[in-house]
Protein backbone atom coordinates (compact mmCIF):
# COMPACT_ATOMS: atom_id res chain seq x y z
CA UNK A 1 0.00 0.00 0.00
CA UNK A 2 1.84 3.07 -0.85
CA UNK A 3 1.58 5.98 2.04
CA UNK A 4 -0.91 8.13 0.49
CA UNK A 5 -3.25 5.24 0.64
CA UNK A 6 -2.84 5.22 4.37
CA UNK A 7 -5.80 5.78 6.69
CA UNK A 8 -5.01 7.77 9.75
CA UNK A 9 -5.07 6.56 12.60
CA UNK A 10 -8.43 7.94 14.91
CA UNK A 11 -6.14 9.61 17.64
CA UNK A 12 -4.21 11.34 14.95
CA UNK A 13 -7.42 13.41 13.96
CA UNK A 14 -7.29 16.81 16.26
CA UNK A 15 -9.20 16.52 19.25
CA UNK A 16 -12.21 18.87 17.69
CA UNK A 17 -13.10 16.52 15.43
CA UNK A 18 -14.30 14.35 18.12
CA UNK A 19 -16.10 16.27 20.31
CA UNK A 20 -17.14 19.50 18.71
CA UNK A 21 -20.84 19.69 17.40
CA UNK A 22 -21.64 19.96 14.07
CA UNK A 23 -22.77 23.74 13.41
CA UNK A 24 -26.50 23.30 12.63
CA UNK A 25 -27.04 20.64 15.68
CA UNK A 26 -25.05 23.17 18.09
CA UNK A 27 -27.92 25.65 17.04
CA UNK A 28 -30.90 23.05 18.10
CA UNK A 29 -31.24 23.23 22.03
CA UNK A 30 -32.34 19.69 23.58
CA UNK A 31 -35.74 18.21 22.59
CA UNK A 32 -37.94 19.01 25.00
CA UNK A 33 -40.16 16.26 24.65
CA UNK A 34 -37.19 14.02 24.87
CA UNK A 35 -37.43 13.96 28.50
CA UNK A 36 -40.90 13.18 28.61
CA UNK A 37 -40.68 10.66 26.44
CA UNK A 38 -37.74 8.85 27.91
CA UNK A 39 -39.82 8.43 30.87
CA UNK A 40 -43.14 7.25 29.29
CA UNK A 41 -41.52 4.64 27.35
CA UNK A 42 -39.30 3.43 31.22
CA UNK A 43 -43.22 3.37 32.60
CA UNK A 44 -44.52 1.32 29.86
CA UNK A 45 -41.35 -1.06 29.99
CA UNK A 46 -42.56 -1.03 33.64
CA UNK A 47 -45.84 -2.24 33.04
CA UNK A 48 -47.39 0.79 33.73
CA UNK A 49 -50.73 1.95 31.34
CA UNK A 50 -50.35 5.25 30.25
CA UNK A 51 -53.19 7.64 28.83
CA UNK A 52 -51.33 8.91 26.46
CA UNK A 53 -53.05 12.76 25.36
CA UNK A 54 -48.99 13.74 24.64
CA UNK A 55 -48.83 13.72 21.13
CA UNK A 56 -50.72 15.09 18.40
CA UNK A 57 -51.33 11.47 16.45
CA UNK A 58 -54.56 10.42 15.14
CA UNK A 59 -55.98 7.41 16.64
CA UNK A 60 -59.02 7.29 13.78
CA UNK A 61 -58.30 4.98 10.71
CA UNK A 62 -57.99 6.42 7.79
CA UNK A 63 -61.56 6.35 5.81
CA UNK A 64 -62.21 3.44 3.59
CA UNK A 65 -62.08 5.20 0.63
CA UNK A 66 -59.34 6.50 0.50
CA UNK A 67 -57.39 2.97 1.77
CA UNK A 68 -59.15 1.78 -1.12
CA UNK A 69 -57.39 3.85 -3.82
CA UNK A 70 -54.25 3.66 -2.57
CA UNK A 71 -54.27 -0.53 -2.75
CA UNK A 72 -56.09 -0.23 -6.22
CA UNK A 73 -53.30 2.26 -7.62
CA UNK A 74 -50.65 0.03 -6.14
CA UNK A 75 -51.17 -2.59 -7.91
CA UNK A 76 -50.64 -0.79 -10.49
CA UNK A 77 -47.06 -2.03 -12.21
CA UNK A 78 -45.44 1.32 -12.95
CA UNK A 79 -46.79 2.96 -9.60
CA UNK A 80 -43.27 2.13 -8.13
CA UNK A 81 -41.49 4.50 -10.28
CA UNK A 82 -39.85 7.64 -8.92
CA UNK A 83 -43.21 10.13 -8.75
CA UNK A 84 -42.89 14.08 -9.06
CA UNK A 85 -41.47 16.15 -6.50
CA UNK A 86 -43.81 19.23 -6.56
CA UNK A 87 -46.76 17.14 -6.60
CA UNK A 88 -47.94 14.71 -9.48
CA UNK A 89 -50.71 16.90 -11.58
CA UNK A 90 -53.97 15.25 -10.09
CA UNK A 91 -53.10 16.03 -6.65
CA UNK A 92 -52.07 19.61 -7.55
CA UNK A 93 -55.37 19.97 -9.03
CA UNK A 94 -57.51 18.22 -6.24
CA UNK A 95 -55.83 20.78 -3.76
CA UNK A 96 -56.38 23.56 -5.73
CA UNK A 97 -60.08 22.35 -6.38
CA UNK A 98 -60.29 22.36 -2.10
CA UNK A 99 -59.63 25.86 -2.05
CA UNK A 100 -61.91 27.13 -4.01
CA UNK A 101 -64.72 24.81 -2.51
CA UNK A 102 -63.50 25.68 1.02
CA UNK A 103 -62.31 29.49 0.69
CA UNK A 104 -63.63 30.97 -2.58
CA UNK A 105 -59.84 30.78 -3.28
CA UNK A 106 -58.67 30.26 -6.98
CA UNK A 107 -55.35 28.97 -7.49
CA UNK A 108 -52.76 27.71 -10.57
CA UNK A 109 -52.58 23.96 -9.82
CA UNK A 110 -49.34 24.48 -12.33
CA UNK A 111 -47.87 27.34 -10.34
CA UNK A 112 -49.69 28.20 -7.13
CA UNK A 113 -49.20 25.11 -5.44
CA UNK A 114 -47.20 22.28 -4.45
CA UNK A 115 -47.24 19.35 -2.72
CA UNK A 116 -45.22 18.23 0.03
CA UNK A 117 -44.48 15.49 2.48
CA UNK A 118 -46.93 16.87 5.63
CA UNK A 119 -46.53 20.17 6.46
CA UNK A 120 -43.87 20.14 8.21
CA UNK A 121 -41.48 19.32 5.75
CA UNK A 122 -43.27 22.05 3.84
CA UNK A 123 -42.26 24.33 6.60
CA UNK A 124 -38.61 23.05 6.97
CA UNK A 125 -37.83 23.44 3.24
CA UNK A 126 -39.70 26.79 2.77
CA UNK A 127 -37.41 28.05 5.70
CA UNK A 128 -34.31 26.81 3.24
CA UNK A 129 -35.56 28.68 0.44
CA UNK A 130 -36.61 31.91 1.88
CA UNK A 131 -33.75 32.34 4.33
CA UNK A 132 -30.22 34.04 4.39
CA UNK A 133 -27.96 33.74 7.25
CA UNK A 134 -28.89 36.43 9.73
CA UNK A 135 -32.40 37.30 8.27
CA UNK A 136 -34.72 37.77 11.01
CA UNK A 137 -37.82 35.53 11.44
CA UNK A 138 -41.02 36.58 13.41
CA UNK A 139 -42.43 33.55 15.14
CA UNK A 140 -44.98 33.52 17.66
CA UNK A 141 -44.51 31.99 21.22
CA UNK A 142 -45.78 29.19 22.18
CA UNK A 143 -45.66 27.80 18.46
CA UNK A 144 -44.86 24.44 17.02
CA UNK A 145 -41.43 23.83 17.19
CA UNK A 146 -40.70 23.60 13.42
CA UNK A 147 -41.94 27.04 12.93
CA UNK A 148 -38.78 28.62 14.77
CA UNK A 149 -36.53 26.18 13.60
CA UNK A 150 -36.84 25.36 10.67
CA UNK A 151 -35.67 28.93 9.99
CA UNK A 152 -32.95 28.41 12.88
CA UNK A 153 -32.10 25.51 10.92
CA UNK A 154 -31.75 27.66 7.63
CA UNK A 155 -29.66 29.96 9.09
CA UNK A 156 -31.88 32.67 10.22
CA UNK A 157 -32.29 34.39 13.45
CA UNK A 158 -35.89 34.32 15.60
CA UNK A 159 -37.83 37.00 16.75
CA UNK A 160 -40.06 35.81 19.17
CA UNK A 161 -42.95 37.15 20.10
CA UNK A 162 -45.50 36.56 22.86
CA UNK A 163 -48.70 34.67 21.29
CA UNK A 164 -51.26 33.38 23.85
CA UNK A 165 -54.00 35.34 21.96
CA UNK A 166 -53.88 36.59 18.73
CA UNK A 167 -54.56 40.07 20.03
CA UNK A 168 -50.97 39.65 21.91
CA UNK A 169 -49.18 38.55 18.90
CA UNK A 170 -50.51 41.59 16.23
CA UNK A 171 -49.08 43.79 18.98
CA UNK A 172 -46.01 42.21 19.46
CA UNK A 173 -44.92 42.02 16.23
CA UNK A 174 -45.72 45.88 15.24
CA UNK A 175 -43.20 46.82 18.27
CA UNK A 176 -41.23 44.12 16.81
CA UNK A 177 -40.66 45.27 13.27
CA UNK A 178 -39.76 48.55 15.16
CA UNK A 179 -36.99 47.43 17.33
CA UNK A 180 -34.95 44.72 14.76
CA UNK A 181 -32.34 45.65 12.96
CA UNK A 182 -32.00 44.23 10.01
CA UNK A 183 -35.75 44.24 9.69
CA UNK A 184 -37.67 41.16 9.30
CA UNK A 185 -38.09 39.01 6.36
CA UNK A 186 -40.87 36.67 7.17
CA UNK A 187 -43.66 36.84 9.56
CA UNK A 188 -45.01 33.39 10.67
CA UNK A 189 -48.78 33.23 11.57
CA UNK A 190 -50.46 29.76 12.71
CA UNK A 191 -54.28 29.81 13.68
CA UNK A 192 -56.18 27.47 14.46
CA UNK A 193 -52.94 27.11 16.41
CA UNK A 194 -50.84 24.46 18.03
CA UNK A 195 -50.30 24.55 20.74
CA UNK A 196 -53.24 27.89 22.08
CA UNK A 197 -56.00 26.04 19.94
CA UNK A 198 -57.39 29.31 19.66
CA UNK A 199 -57.72 30.77 15.80
CA UNK A 200 -59.19 33.82 14.19
CA UNK A 201 -61.15 35.77 12.09
CA UNK A 202 -60.95 37.25 8.59
CA UNK A 203 -60.15 40.58 10.31
CA UNK A 204 -57.17 39.62 11.64
CA UNK A 205 -55.57 38.43 8.68
CA UNK A 206 -56.46 42.21 6.87
CA UNK A 207 -54.18 43.47 9.43
CA UNK A 208 -51.71 40.85 9.40
CA UNK A 209 -51.51 41.58 5.53
CA UNK A 210 -51.23 44.83 5.70
CA UNK A 211 -48.60 45.11 8.47
CA UNK A 212 -46.32 42.85 6.27
CA UNK A 213 -47.34 44.32 3.61
CA UNK A 214 -46.76 47.99 5.05
CA UNK A 215 -42.86 46.55 6.27
CA UNK A 216 -41.97 44.20 3.41
CA UNK A 217 -41.81 40.59 5.37
CA UNK A 218 -43.35 37.61 3.68
CA UNK A 219 -45.90 36.10 5.29
CA UNK A 220 -45.79 31.76 5.92
CA UNK A 221 -49.51 30.70 7.60
CA UNK A 222 -49.84 27.38 8.84
CA UNK A 223 -53.52 25.90 8.92
CA UNK A 224 -53.03 22.43 9.22
CA UNK A 225 -55.89 22.51 11.89
CA UNK A 226 -58.39 23.91 9.73
CA UNK A 227 -60.97 21.31 9.07
CA UNK A 228 -61.16 20.77 13.28
CA UNK A 229 -63.49 23.36 14.37
CA UNK A 230 -66.59 23.05 17.00
CA UNK A 231 -68.33 25.97 16.20
CA UNK A 232 -70.73 27.16 13.79
CA UNK A 233 -68.34 29.46 11.14
CA UNK A 234 -65.35 27.48 10.13
CA UNK A 235 -61.90 29.13 10.36
CA UNK A 236 -60.64 31.24 6.98
CA UNK A 237 -57.58 31.09 5.18
CA UNK A 238 -54.78 34.28 4.99
CA UNK A 239 -55.32 33.90 1.39
CA UNK A 240 -59.01 35.16 0.91
CA UNK A 241 -57.88 38.54 1.75
CA UNK A 242 -57.80 40.74 -1.22
CA UNK A 243 -53.78 41.02 -2.06
CA UNK A 244 -52.78 38.00 0.39
CA UNK A 245 -51.15 36.28 -2.53
CA UNK A 246 -48.42 38.92 -3.30
CA UNK A 247 -46.55 38.26 -0.27
CA UNK A 248 -47.99 35.21 1.47
CA UNK A 249 -48.37 31.42 1.33
CA UNK A 250 -50.43 28.60 3.22
CA UNK A 251 -49.13 25.85 4.59
CA UNK A 252 -52.09 22.84 4.73
CA UNK A 253 -52.50 19.14 5.21
CA UNK A 254 -54.73 15.98 5.19
CA UNK A 255 -52.93 14.70 8.59
CA UNK A 256 -55.77 15.68 10.67
CA UNK A 257 -57.94 16.19 8.41
CA UNK A 258 -58.65 13.00 7.11
CA UNK A 259 -57.06 11.44 9.80
CA UNK A 260 -53.53 10.56 7.35
CA UNK A 261 -51.41 11.62 9.43
CA UNK A 262 -48.16 8.67 8.48
CA UNK A 263 -49.19 9.38 5.14
CA UNK A 264 -46.77 12.54 4.82
CA UNK A 265 -49.19 14.31 2.73
CA UNK A 266 -49.56 18.30 2.94
CA UNK A 267 -49.19 21.56 0.66
CA UNK A 268 -47.53 24.90 0.23
CA UNK A 269 -50.23 27.47 -2.25
CA UNK A 270 -50.01 31.25 -2.52
CA UNK A 271 -47.41 33.59 -3.87
CA UNK A 272 -46.14 31.91 -6.86
CA UNK A 273 -42.56 33.06 -6.60
CA UNK A 274 -42.51 31.46 -3.09
CA UNK A 275 -43.94 28.37 -4.25
CA UNK A 276 -41.52 28.35 -7.22
CA UNK A 277 -38.51 28.48 -4.55
CA UNK A 278 -40.05 25.81 -3.08
CA UNK A 279 -40.01 23.96 -5.85
CA UNK A 280 -36.82 24.11 -6.78
CA UNK A 281 -35.61 23.57 -3.57
CA UNK A 282 -37.59 20.31 -3.53
CA UNK A 283 -36.27 19.03 -6.62
CA UNK A 284 -32.59 18.59 -5.12
CA UNK A 285 -34.10 16.57 -2.14
CA UNK A 286 -36.97 14.34 -2.97
CA UNK A 287 -39.18 12.76 -5.85
CA UNK A 288 -42.61 13.41 -3.81
CA UNK A 289 -44.54 10.97 -1.88
CA UNK A 290 -44.93 7.50 -3.20
CA UNK A 291 -47.44 7.89 -6.30
CA UNK A 292 -50.43 6.00 -4.69
CA UNK A 293 -50.30 7.52 -2.17
CA UNK A 294 -50.73 10.53 -3.77
CA UNK A 295 -53.38 9.27 -5.56
CA UNK A 296 -55.16 8.38 -2.50
CA UNK A 297 -54.53 12.29 -1.53
CA UNK A 298 -56.15 13.60 -4.35
CA UNK A 299 -59.36 10.88 -4.00
CA UNK A 300 -59.61 12.28 -0.37
CA UNK A 301 -60.23 15.90 -1.25
CA UNK A 302 -62.19 14.80 -4.39
CA UNK A 303 -64.23 12.37 -2.88
CA UNK A 304 -67.43 12.02 -0.34
CA UNK A 305 -66.65 14.56 2.87
CA UNK A 306 -68.52 13.22 5.57
CA UNK A 307 -65.43 11.51 6.86
CA UNK A 308 -64.41 15.07 7.85
CA UNK A 309 -67.41 15.55 9.52
CA UNK A 310 -67.70 12.42 11.49
CA UNK A 311 -63.62 13.22 12.42
CA UNK A 312 -64.58 16.24 13.66
CA UNK A 313 -67.43 15.54 15.45
CA UNK A 314 -65.15 12.37 17.41
CA UNK A 315 -63.06 15.49 18.68
CA UNK A 316 -65.83 17.41 19.93
CA UNK A 317 -67.23 14.66 21.45
CA UNK A 318 -63.94 14.02 23.52
CA UNK A 319 -63.13 17.31 24.13
CA UNK A 320 -66.65 18.18 25.89
CA UNK A 321 -65.83 14.72 27.85
CA UNK A 322 -62.13 15.96 28.80
CA UNK A 323 -63.71 19.67 29.94
CA UNK A 324 -66.74 17.96 31.76
CA UNK A 325 -64.97 15.24 33.99
CA UNK A 326 -61.33 17.12 34.15
CA UNK A 327 -63.43 19.43 35.87
CA UNK A 328 -65.19 17.51 38.28
CA UNK A 329 -61.80 16.10 39.08
CA UNK A 330 -60.98 19.86 39.93
CA UNK A 331 -58.71 20.68 37.44
CA UNK A 332 -60.60 23.47 35.12
CA UNK A 333 -59.56 23.52 31.49
CA UNK A 334 -60.60 26.12 28.77
CA UNK A 335 -62.81 24.75 26.32
CA UNK A 336 -60.93 24.64 22.98
CA UNK A 337 -62.74 25.79 19.72
CA UNK A 338 -60.81 24.54 17.13
CA UNK A 339 -57.83 22.01 16.85
CA UNK A 340 -57.18 18.56 18.23
CA UNK A 341 -55.88 20.00 21.67
CA UNK A 342 -56.71 21.99 24.79
CA UNK A 343 -54.25 24.29 26.28
CA UNK A 344 -54.38 23.99 30.12
CA UNK A 345 -53.06 25.78 32.38
CA UNK A 346 -51.25 23.63 35.13
CA UNK A 347 -53.69 22.95 38.30
CA UNK A 348 -53.19 25.73 40.99
CA UNK A 349 -51.42 23.04 43.27
CA UNK A 350 -48.86 22.13 41.09
CA UNK A 351 -47.99 26.07 39.51
CA UNK A 352 -45.01 26.00 41.65
CA UNK A 353 -43.54 23.03 39.67
CA UNK A 354 -43.55 24.54 36.84
CA UNK A 355 -44.66 22.75 33.25
CA UNK A 356 -42.28 20.22 32.81
CA UNK A 357 -42.32 18.89 36.40
CA UNK A 358 -45.93 18.63 36.65
CA UNK A 359 -45.85 16.75 33.05
CA UNK A 360 -43.11 14.50 34.81
CA UNK A 361 -45.17 14.04 38.00
CA UNK A 362 -48.65 13.25 36.23
CA UNK A 363 -46.82 10.41 34.33
CA UNK A 364 -45.35 8.67 36.98
CA UNK A 365 -47.97 9.54 39.84
CA UNK A 366 -50.91 9.30 37.78
CA UNK A 367 -50.28 7.29 34.58
CA UNK A 368 -51.15 10.28 32.37
CA UNK A 369 -48.98 12.25 29.75
CA UNK A 370 -49.49 15.87 28.35
CA UNK A 371 -46.30 17.90 26.57
CA UNK A 372 -45.25 20.70 28.74
CA UNK A 373 -45.89 23.74 27.98
CA UNK A 374 -42.22 24.93 27.51
CA UNK A 375 -41.42 23.09 25.55
CA UNK A 376 -43.36 24.93 22.45
CA UNK A 377 -41.43 28.05 23.90
CA UNK A 378 -40.89 30.30 27.28
CA UNK A 379 -44.38 31.85 26.71
CA UNK A 380 -46.14 28.48 26.99
CA UNK A 381 -44.75 28.22 31.11
CA UNK A 382 -47.64 27.41 33.11
CA UNK A 383 -49.46 25.27 30.76
CA UNK A 384 -49.61 21.83 28.98
CA UNK A 385 -51.11 20.53 26.05
CA UNK A 386 -53.77 18.10 25.81
CA UNK A 387 -54.21 16.01 22.70
CA UNK A 388 -57.73 14.46 21.92
CA UNK A 389 -56.03 11.08 20.79
CA UNK A 390 -57.84 8.39 23.14
CA UNK A 391 -61.27 7.47 23.56
CA UNK A 392 -63.48 8.95 25.97
CA UNK A 393 -63.52 5.74 28.34
CA UNK A 394 -59.91 7.10 28.61
CA UNK A 395 -60.14 10.39 28.78
CA UNK A 396 -63.03 9.28 31.70
CA UNK A 397 -60.61 6.80 33.20
CA UNK A 398 -57.66 10.02 33.10
CA UNK A 399 -60.20 12.17 35.00
CA UNK A 400 -60.58 9.63 37.79
CA UNK A 401 -56.72 9.24 37.98
CA UNK A 402 -56.16 13.14 38.03
CA UNK A 403 -58.96 13.59 40.90
CA UNK A 404 -56.10 11.52 42.97
CA UNK A 405 -53.22 12.95 42.08
CA UNK A 406 -54.60 16.53 42.96
CA UNK A 407 -56.31 15.29 46.37
CA UNK A 408 -52.52 13.87 47.46
CA UNK A 409 -50.73 17.02 45.49
CA UNK A 410 -49.04 18.16 48.94
CA UNK A 411 -47.31 14.66 49.50
CA UNK A 412 -46.18 14.78 45.82
CA UNK A 413 -44.96 17.94 46.05
CA UNK A 414 -42.97 17.30 49.23
CA UNK A 415 -41.11 14.36 47.83
CA UNK A 416 -40.49 16.03 44.66
CA UNK A 417 -38.97 18.34 46.40
CA UNK A 418 -36.77 16.12 48.62
CA UNK A 419 -35.94 14.15 45.80
CA UNK A 420 -34.92 17.22 43.29
CA UNK A 421 -32.84 18.81 46.95
CA UNK A 422 -31.03 15.37 47.00
CA UNK A 423 -29.92 15.53 43.58
CA UNK A 424 -28.92 19.08 43.52
CA UNK A 425 -31.50 20.47 40.77
CA UNK A 426 -33.54 23.68 41.19
CA UNK A 427 -36.77 23.16 41.92
CA UNK A 428 -39.21 25.31 39.07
Amino acid sequence: MRPFDKKPHLAAWPSKFMIAEFHRIRRLPPYVFEEVNRLKARLRVEGVDIIDFGMGNPDMPTPAHIVDKLIETARDPKSGRYSASKGIPGLRRAMAAYYDRRFGVRLNPDTEVIATLGSKEGFANLAQALTAPGDVIICPNPAYPIHAYGFIMAGGVIRHVPALSPEEYLSGVSRAVRNSAPPPSVLVVSYPSNPTAQWVDLDFYKDVVALAKRHEMLILSDVAYSEIYFDDNPPPSILEVDGARDLAVEVNSLSKTYAMAGWRVGMVVGNARMCAALARVKSYLDYGAFTPIQVAAAAALNGPQDCVADIRATYKSRRDVLITSMARAGWDIPAPTASMFAWAPVPEAFREAGSMRFAKLLIEKAGVAVSPGVAFGESGEGYVRIGLVENEHRIRQAARNVKRFIEQSGQILSAARATAEANQETWA
